[in-house]
């Protein structure tokens, strides 16, 4: 999701803990991003619906 493969896990003597230690931040705006699409997609229909003003 917007890092190569590997970029952290792939790297020599690394626990997990280091591993997520070194992601920090950086990946909330890529899941921020993957929310706000989902949600938008479940909306979207309801919004769709036909005017009765006509």
């Amino acid at each position: 999701m917007g890092l190569p493969a590997g970029h952290v896990t792939e790297v020599p003597g690394l626990t997990r803990t280091q591993q997520l230690k070194a992601l920090g931040n950086g990946v909330v705006p890529q899941q921020a991003e993957a929310a706000l699409r989902l949600l938008l997609a479940r909306i979207e229909p309801a919004t769709a619906t036909p005017s009765l003003a006509a």
